[in-house]
């Protein structure tokens, strides 16, 4: 399909894929990148490129002046423009037009457990699109972090969570559940420590430990462990940095001075 112009559908998958992928590992020898390739019947090349298109629209990378491809088209800016708001619509839409190009449901295409027994219809659906999109959050927000835990560096994946800074219940189902920038790859103590508000980061992602933590017995290595990480800053993400908001929401309900 070479010289062929990308229609809706294959520009959707790529951008999918963007979300998925570090920037710096964009590139025609990465795994992912050749399997969409073959689904598409286009070389790696070209989806590589497509991609570093797309991330021509990226503001955040606009932000860190992350050079990428100084023009892309006009159905680019629209995918980017049309997705980048509505999350879930962006991975639910994606996962129809690859089963479909693999001639697969869409629930075969992740383990959704007993989906069967449940009938077709609205609630049948909603299950699917949830389970996409939960996907979705943890492989991109992992991905953006190297796999690698934002405050420890740990990389063991057993041990890592994308964990959500303003919580699932909490968050809009469009602009915010499925959103990267709603998460941080936290191992699975601070992860905890995260969500019960027991830590949390400043504007400037540095992390704040609350006195609940500090009045807590434990013994000294453990302790000089934890508040070693006082004040410091986490190691930030590829792309989809925290946004101000939801570290805003965070510190402001969830977490405990």
């Amino acid at each position: 399909m070479n010289g062929i112009n990308w229609n809706q559908e294959e520009t959707i998958l790529a951008f999918d894929l963007y979300c998925r992928t570090p920037f710096g590992r964009i590139g025609q020898s990465n795994p992912d990148i050749i399997k969409l390739a073959e689904l598409l019947g286009r070389t790696p090349g070209a989806v590589s490129l497509k991609m570093s298109n797309l991330a021509h629209y990226d503001p955040e990378l606009q932000k860190r002046h992350i050079t990428a491809m100084a023009h892309g088209s006009k159905l680019d800016a629209e995918i980017f423009e049309k997705f980048s708001n509505n999350w879930t619509e962006l991975i639910y839409q994606a996962q129809l037009i690859k089963a479909k190009l693999k001639k697969q449901r869409i629930e075969e295409l992740f383990d959704i457990r007993d989906i069967e027994k449940i009938p077709l219809g609205e609630y049948r659906d909603q299950i699917i699109k949830t389970r996409v999109g939960q996907y979705f959050f943890r492989m991109s927000v992992l991905n953006s972090y190297g796999n690698k835990c934002c405050i420890t560096g740990l990389s063991n994946a057993k041990l890592l969570i994308a964990s959500h800074i303003k919580p699932w219940a909490d968050s809009n189902e469009r602009t915010e559940r499925t959103n990267p920038s709603n998460g941080l790859c936290l191992n699975a103590l601070h992860d905890m420590a995260f969500d019960k508000g027991l830590i949390t980061l400043d504007k400037d992602y540095h992390i704040i430990i609350s006195s609940l933590i500090k009045d807590s017995a434990m013994d000294l290595k453990t302790r000089d462990w934890f508040m070693s990480y006082e004040n410091a800053k986490i190691h930030l993400p590829d792309k989809f940095l925290p946004g101000e908001k939801f570290i805003e929401y965070h510190n402001d309900i969830i977490f405990q001075g």
